[in-house]
């Protein structure tokens, strides 16, 4: 395992790809399910043209922040865990998603790349109740009225479940009630799976939850939506007009990025392109992402 000291064009635009990374008895590996363009003068309000004349390499040719939309699998003594599972074989743009466009519909598939069918995954651990992320939790499997995941527990935490009027107001009640047979709620602290421990994060969404992976003497954070793009992780206190709370959105990153630049944290972006396992440096007061070759 070898850290990068910069991530390339083809990793903040390019598709994501199967990657893994192994630490100790545990196997982590990100199963892309599609892609998302984001408008990222929507996304971001606060930054200007100047800002952005900085950060340009974060920008496609079209001014859109480019995201990967997937899962990550973790496997350890033969068995396997999923948190959050993609987008679904949908594609969702203007006006239900004023931001950009997101499309799915490849994790099962890349699962199957990787030896495992959905029967094998035990639980489904959920980081929010938006679309893109559980995706597959809800959508039945093809010529059948059941979920892909059939067999497997959905993981939600208990905040983001007793709030999820929340994400059923923004037009996702159908998917939500679709998955109710199946879903168990988790609280702070909880193991799931082997080293695998809830970590509530709200900010994004109401009970918006991280998951954090020890194994092999380090730690991975899996931060779900608390971060989109590598840039946030120098602008941390750029608000995000998704956010269920941009303010406390804002403290959890400056957190967060302090926390990840600690010795032996890596950090999980699931919308991190082809850049999603890295570490955070810092140097004067400037953090950056750097990715790890997985």
């Amino acid at each position: 395992m070898a850290d990068m000291t910069s991530h390339t064009d083809e990793q903040i635009h390019g598709p994501a790809g199967i990657r893994s990374l192994t630490l100790g008895d545990t196997k982590l590996t990100y199963v892309p399910d599609g892609v998302a363009t984001m408008s990222a003068r929507i996304w971001f309000p606060e930054p200007t043209d100047e800002d952005w004349a900085q950060h340009a390499e974060y920008l496609d040719d079209d001014g859109n922040i480019v995201a990967s939309v997937g899962g990550l699998l973790v496997e350890r003594d033969g068995r396997a865990l999923l948190i959050d599972a993609g987008m679904g074989p949908l594609s969702v743009g203007p006006p239900q998603n004023p931001y950009g466009i997101a499309s799915g519909g490849a994790l099962v598939d890349n699962l199957a790349a990787l030896g495992r069918s959905p029967g094998d995954i035990e639980a489904v651990a959920l980081t929010h109740l938006h679309s893109d992320h559980f995706g597959w939790a809800w959508h039945p499997a093809s010529g059948s009225d059941r979920p892909v995941f059939a067999d497997a527990d959905y993981l939600v935490a208990e905040p983001e479940w007793t709030q999820r009027h929340f994400a059923e107001a923004q037009g996702q009640a159908d998917m939500i009630k679709a998955i109710v047979p199946q879903v168990r709620t988790v609280d702070e602290g909880e193991e799931i799976f082997p080293g695998v421990h809830v970590r509530f994060a709200p900010g994004h969404s109401a009970g918006h939850t991280a998951y954090v992976i020890s194994a092999g003497g380090q730690r991975v954070i899996a931060f779900g939506d608390a971060f989109h793009n590598p840039v946030q992780i120098i602008h941390p206190h750029w608000e995000v007009t998704a956010d269920h709370d941009r303010a406390q959105s804002v403290v959890l990153r400056q957190s967060l990025v302090r926390e990840l630049a600690e010795p032996g944290i890596i950090g999980f972006g699931v919308h991190f392109t082809d850049a999603y396992f890295g570490r955070v440096r810092i140097e004067g007061n400037r953090a950056a992402w750097h990715p790890i070759n997985a």
